[in-house]
This record gives structure tokens, sequence and C-alpha cells, in this order.
């Protein structure tokens, strides 16, 4: 079953950002991951709260896939750039059939 990853940021080191957006997409496509949206700018929140300013959408084929490169060695390794860069808040939401 396909599953999204839905992503909030709070950007506060945009140059150490950098170093953590330039080795991402080759570990993500490596999982089958497809980078479906992300806010260039802020997120328009229209009801309620937003727990973080920017949000990317991601979508995988399964959980399975999902996970693992969440746990990938050279995923784990650049995130470490995102940790130090931003907060950020991630959720797996399954898809429907």
């Amino acid at each position: 079953m396909v599953v999204y990853v839905v992503g909030q940021l709070d950007i506060f080191d945009a140059e150490r950002f950098k170093s953590y957006l330039a080795g991402f997409m080759p570990i993500f496509q490596r999982h089958g991951g497809e980078l479906l949206a992300t806010t260039a700018g802020d997120t328009t929140v229209v009801e309620g709260e937003w727990g973080q300013p920017k949000t990317v959408i991601m979508k995988f084929p399964s959980r399975t896939k999902a996970e693992s490169w969440l746990a990938d060695p050279d995923y784990q390794a650049l995130a470490q750039h995102r940790y130090a860069s931003a907060k950020c808040n991630l959720a797996i939401i399954e898809g429907l059939e």
C-alpha cells in the first residue's frame, strides 16, 4: 500500500540546510521516494494551527520503503545536517486503495 510522508519544517540555518538538500534526492529515490509537493515560502494555513512554517509531501510505494529510507545509514548521516539546521515533524500516512 502506498504511504505518504508529510514533513513540517522550520529552517533556522539555511546554509547548513543546503548541505542536507544537496544529498537528499539520490538517497530518497533509491528507496522509491517521490516528491509530490513542497512550499517555497511558508505553508498557507486555512484552518487551525500548523506545527512549522514549511511543508513537504512525499510518496513511497510502501511503508517498508519509507521506513527503510529513514533507517538508511546514508540518510541517517545526511540527516545530521537537518537536525542541526531545522526543527522538523514527520508523519507516515497510509494511502487509500
